[in-house]
């Protein structure tokens, strides 16, 4: 699983006084915060959204709302799930918005594989942020399970915050992981990548 660190260059208790800065009105602390998160939150944008163009825009307004709301942050918080957050729903309202969010709510779920995926393989591959195979993958799959391998393994969502953001039901969460994480698989094979998909 990715690890969210508090911040590569700061400490938490420096990361909480450049918050708090912040969120006093210094454009100093603001911009620390920008260089510390804004090439992790492009990855995670360029991760759920279809195009490079859409991820760098998305970045930009994340940042937005991230100054707007920032005087809701609850400091006794990790930042970085917060951040997330603020991030992952605003990917899935552009995707709402665009009406490309597939409904995998109701489908053929008795042609689900009765084989569970180790998610620990799956989430060693969504790790290799360079792969274009994996990246390739991710962009072939239906929203809704793109956001939420995203959600999972990237930003270590808990099932409620995945259920939270993207509108359904906490018990479909598992049923929509198990299918996102055998469509990817299944995708990955189609692509050639069958080195990647065998330990999956």
């Amino acid at each position: 699983m990715v690890e969210r660190k508090p911040t590569e260059g700061m400490s938490t208790p420096e990361l909480t006084a450049v918050i708090a800065q912040a969120r006093a009105g210094s454009s100093e602390a603001w911009g620390e915060l920008y260089r510390q998160y804004g090439a992790a939150i492009f990855r995670f944008c360029r991760r759920a959204l279809p195009t490079r163009e859409d991820a760098e825009d998305a970045t930009t307004e994340i940042f937005v709302k991230v100054k707007e709301k920032l005087s809701q942050y609850d400091p006794t918080r990790p930042f970085t799930a917060w951040l997330y957050k603020v991030a992952a729903n605003h990917c899935w309202d552009l995707l709402r918005r665009r009406r490309i969010r597939q409904d995998l709510e109701t489908g053929d779920l008795e042609n689900l594989p009765l084989e569970h995926p180790d998610p620990g393989q799956l989430e060693m591959v969504l790790s290799q942020s360079t792969s274009q195979q994996v990246r390739a993958a991710l962009d072939q799959l239906p929203s809704r399970a793109r956001m939420a391998l995203v959600l999972r393994y990237y930003s270590e969502m808990s099932y409620d915050e995945i259920a939270d953001s993207l509108g359904v039901r906490r018990p479909f969460v598992g049923v929509l992981l198990l299918r996102a994480r055998h469509q990817l698989r299944e995708t990955l094979a189609r692509m050639g990548g069958r080195s990647l998909a065998a330990g999956m």
